[in-house]
């Protein structure tokens, strides 16, 4: 699982990618006059607002937030690729209560870290973790990402990154989010 799952692009996907490079087109001139020296962010940031209203990058931070912004800005305007953040930061307790939710269905501790971590460990409650999609915006930032020290982290979930500025190269994608992390007892998995 090295890699994002290719899909076949849809009709209603191409549409939306589309439609989004065209508001972003339209809206240049008025981000040209409120920020010249950052249009095309702005641009870009409105329209894949406009196509991923739900998506939140508070709590980020600043670093995570400025990478993954120059990122999905080179990825519309250069590439026509649309990015979106389907989860950021996540408060802890949330983070918990979702640890805890997988430890209930899956049945162990051991289990549920192969999909979620707790709190504690949690990058994403650090405000360095980056969910996107769609596929192709994922496949998109796992070959440029680097750039921005935006990095794919494990093989079981294509859509999970992280920033790591101060990593020398890629950092070590590990095959899910609990191998090679300290469990409560000081176990290793």
């Amino acid at each position: 699982m090295d890699e994002p799952r290719t899909l076949p692009l849809r009709r209603r996907d191409r549409l939306y990618t589309a439609v989004t490079w065209v508001l972003a087109v339209l809206l240049l001139p008025a981000a040209l006059v409120r920020h010249p020296g950052r249009a095309r962010e702005l641009a870009c940031g409105w329209a894949l607002g406009l196509r991923f209203p739900a998506e939140d990058l508070t709590g980020l931070t600043d670093g995570a937030r400025a990478a993954f912004t120059a990122a999905r800005t080179e990825a519309l305007w250069r590439h026509g690729q649309l990015i979106g953040l389907t989860s950021g930061y996540r408060d802890p307790l949330v983070q918990q209560l979702m640890f805890d939710d997988a430890v209930r269905r899956s049945g162990s501790p051991a289990l549920a870290r192969m999909l979620v971590l707790p709190a504690v460990e949690s990058s994403h409650v650090k405000g360095i973790a980056l969910d996107v999609r769609p596929h192709e915006g994922a496949r998109w930032l796992e070959e440029h990402g680097a750039r921005y020290d935006l990095y794919r982290m494990y093989d079981n979930e294509w859509w999970h990154f992280e920033y790591h500025p101060d990593s020398d190269g890629a950092p070590p994608r590990r095959p899910h989010p609990g191998v090679g992390r300290v469990m409560e007892h000081g176990d290793h998995l």
